[in-house]
């Protein structure tokens, strides 16, 4: 018989609640606490002990694992706390406020040989595991580009409720940028440098709403990449991946992936190849790849799972989450300065005399 996972919840805000309606659906998988300083009627309704802090927590309590959905300024204390105490844990993206930071957490983690995890939730959709085993399949030969859209349009409210989203360094690409370039990562493997533009919000803010970026691949890939937060589009996961029911559907891809044999179109998963001869006087057609489905968190909980009871690797590693960090920086630094910028090797990271936060 499987062993159940006791696992905790830090944070009950948005993501929070998602993580803990997740884990409600585990059989083999119960949440024993939740740290929220500011718990809701709801979180309170729960029947489950709710603590003001992580100390508080770990004094009464000792988890399997916890997952840390607190703001990203906290994650590298919380997570420290956590690794301390031999725990488990699964940290929201992005990992931290900065690459450095990021380091001081995946060295600490590694050092004392706790299992550390970047909630990057959507390589656990069975669609995206079935658009890697495609291009890992040779499917649509040798991948040679991959582009990528991420254009939608933020109500005002969401600048009105959160006043901190209108401020520098906090526009989509920190923001909603990391998302799609860990998946790019995952599909067509490291990046190592990258030049971009940005353009300053036409609302007014201090940060940009607008950027793209060309990026180099090492194995040869080159990716394209544009990103909006004030563009009225149907070309965005969120619009067209049916992930999250909050979202309006479309029956449209964000994601562009071409190779020498073909190219495919995610998340429709549509492979798009000639008849006959490669050749663009002949006829092409594409064809739509069958999938299972699932929801992403469940399956992330199950990983999560996995890996404290030692069964199984984890899907996203804390060192996945900092070399997307890496990545994110370098178009932000490549943007600024408007010079090829190439990527930081993380092993190249001091952390000399950085406190962490």
């Amino acid at each position: 018989m499987t062993n159940i996972i006791k696992l905790a919840v830090v944070g009950a805000g948005l993501v929070g609640q998602r993580h803990i309606n997740a884990i409600s659906k585990q059989k083999d998988v119960n949440l024993v606490a939740i740290v929220e300083p500011n718990p809701t009627e709801d979180i309170n309704s729960l029947d489950i002990p709710c603590f003001s802090n992580l100390n508080e927590m770990f004094a009464a309590i000792s988890p399997d694992g916890v997952i840390l959905s607190t703001p990203t300024p906290l994650h590298v204390s919380q997570g420290l706390e956590c690794i301390e105490k031999s725990c488990p844990v699964l940290v929201e993206k992005p990992l931290a406020t900065s690459a450095i930071q990021a380091k001081i957490l995946t060295d600490a983690a590694e050092h004392a040989s706790v299992p550390l995890l970047v909630g990057h939730h959507r390589r656990h959709n069975p669609l995206i595991q079935k658009a890697k085993e495609l291009i890992v399949s040779g499917e649509i030969g040798n991948i040679r580009a991959l582009q990528a859209t991420c254009w939608f349009y933020k109500p005002d409210e969401y600048f009105d409720i959160a006043p901190w989203r209108t401020q520098k360094g906090a526009g989509p690409i920190s923001v909603n940028l990391v998302h799609d370039i860990d998946l790019m990562r995952y599909f067509c493997g490291e990046i190592i440098s990258v030049q971009a533009q940005m353009a300053p919000s036409i609302r007014g803010f201090d940060n940009e709403d607008l950027a793209a970026a060309v990026l180099k691949f090492e194995n040869g890939v080159i990716g394209t990449v544009t990103v909006s937060d004030s563009i009225v589009s149907p070309w965005s996961w969120e619009l067209t991946s049916r992930e999250y029911p909050i979202y309006p559907m479309t029956s449209e891809s964000c994601y562009m992936i071409g190779g020498s044999e073909g190219s495919l179109s995610v998340p429709d998963l549509k492979v798009w190849s000639h008849k006959g001869e490669r050749n663009w006087w002949n006829p092409i057609s594409g064809t739509i790849t069958p999938r299972d489905a699932s929801d992403p968190l469940i399956n992330q909980i199950t990983n999560f799972a996995d890996v404290i009871r030692g069964e199984t690797a984890a899907l996203v590693t804390g060192l996945d989450g900092l070399k997307t960090l890496l990545v994110i920086e370098a178009i932000q630094k490549a943007a600024q300065t408007q010079s090829l910028i190439e990527v930081v090797n993380p092993s190249k990271i001091s952390t000399n005399g950085v406190a962490a936060q």
